[in-house]
């Protein structure tokens, strides 16, 4: 891709969740340069990151020859770091020449102004819909940085419709200058999965016979007690395996549910699993759960469905988006119709295997191509307008 004078497309990328986080908005960040730097060799892909750290997931996106990184200089320590990101980093745009500038989650530099043409990735507004699950001050302060990001931007890519439609309610953002682009689904998700690997990943973790899969970070907002509720109206023979991070108050709650209703032996909690072994995890599952109460998109509906297995998941934000004909949507307070549509895939071959089908030809819709090809047109618009 070329700009004026005929170089190439020097795109620089948000680079602090590439860096330093290895679930959520780190694998978008990472996900987005993996895709658009494979899928345009003849553009500059250059992260911005506020420290240098080690990450096994990155090295090898930087090791290509048109992706390198760029590091805040400054002595000041985590408020320092901070105060470049925010209001320095503009200025290393505009001396690198920077043809578009992309903020992957959430936010752009306060002082980005007329450096260069920005676009802003905005993932979800869950702080305000979900507010028990944050304090006040976070509240407020992702409130101002995430509004006025998209309010500055050139250019606004939202993750979903439904998020789309938040922006727009939420802060009165232009219709015009969203594009709804849906993340793609990691490569990793589309690999078949042979026998070998399924039994290797079982025997590792030691898998129950029949269980559900439910994975995600185990908070209020995440709703896993439903799951917990749901599994004590299923046989004993059916078992729940918890994938993510439990921890405060919510976690405790979980673990006292669990104890209560007498499942110890049949809930089982993974936590700091490799992500090379989620897809194996998924599909050897007789289905997963997903009753978040609220997502930007709901990532792990997708991930379940590409490996073949059907999901149920909760009404209310934008999971339908996510799962299409390859899921069961149920109120996110009624475990018993989590039971009930539990039982009904397990039970009933037929039903199972349509969903999977129907799911399947859904999530093709979420191909790398896709996202790349837009986010570039989100780029380019960009650029035009500014």
């Amino acid at each position: 891709m070329k700009v004026k004078g005929g170089e190439a497309m020097l795109v620089g990328m948000d680079g602090k969740r590439a860096v330093e986080n290895n679930t959520g908005l780190g694998n978008y960040s990472r996900y987005a340069l993996n895709m658009m730097s494979m899928a345009f060799p003849g553009t500059r892909f250059r992260l911005y990151a506020p420290r240098q750290k080690s990450n096994d997931r990155l090295e090898p996106l930087l090791a290509r020859e048109n992706v390198d990184i760029s590091y805040a200089r400054t002595s000041f320590g985590a408020a320092g770091r901070a105060l470049w990101r925010t209001v320095d980093m503009p200025v290393t745009l505009g001396n690198d020449g920077v043809s578009v500038y992309h903020g992957l989650s959430n936010e752009l530099p306060l002082t980005i102004g007329r450096v260069c043409p920005s676009v802003v990735t905005i993932h979800d507004i869950i702080y305000r819909r979900c507010s028990e699950d944050y304090s006040a001050i976070d509240r407020r302060l992702y409130d101002f940085k995430y509004g006025r990001s998209a309010r500055i931007a050139t250019r606004v890519i939202a993750i979903s419709e439904c998020t789309r439609r938040d922006l727009i309610s939420d802060y009165q953002i232009d219709p015009s200058k969203i594009d709804v682009i849906y993340q793609g689904i990691d490569p990793v998700f589309t690999l078949e999965i042979p026998t070998v690997k399924r039994q290797e990943i079982r025997a590792k973790y030691s898998l129950p016979e029949t269980y559900i899969a439910c994975v995600g970070t185990v908070q209020p907002r995440k709703n896993q007690l439903l799951a917990v509720r749901a599994l004590a109206k299923l046989p004993a023979c059916v078992k729940l395996v918890i994938v993510g991070r439990m921890s405060g108050d919510y976690g405790t709650k979980v673990k006292a549910e669990i104890a209560r209703l007498g499942l110890a032996d049949r809930v089982m909690h993974l936590e700091g699993i490799p992500f090379a072994d989620i897809p194996a995890i998924y599909a050897d599952a007789v289905l997963s759960v997903y009753p978040s109460r609220y997502e930007g998109f709901g990532l792990p509906v997708v991930e379940s469905i590409t490996v073949g297995t059907p999901v149920i998941a909760a009404t209310g934000s934008c999971l339908e988006e996510a799962g299409g004909e390859g899921a069961v949507y149920i109120n996110p307070d009624d475990a018993d119709a989590l039971a009930r549509e539990a039982l009904h895939i397990i039970d009933d071959r037929i039903f199972r295997d349509k969903l999977v089908r129907h799911g399947q030809r859904h999530v093709k819709k979420f191909s790398a191509d896709n996202f790349a090809k837009a986010t570039m047109a989100a780029y380019n618009k960009a650029i035009l307008a500014f």
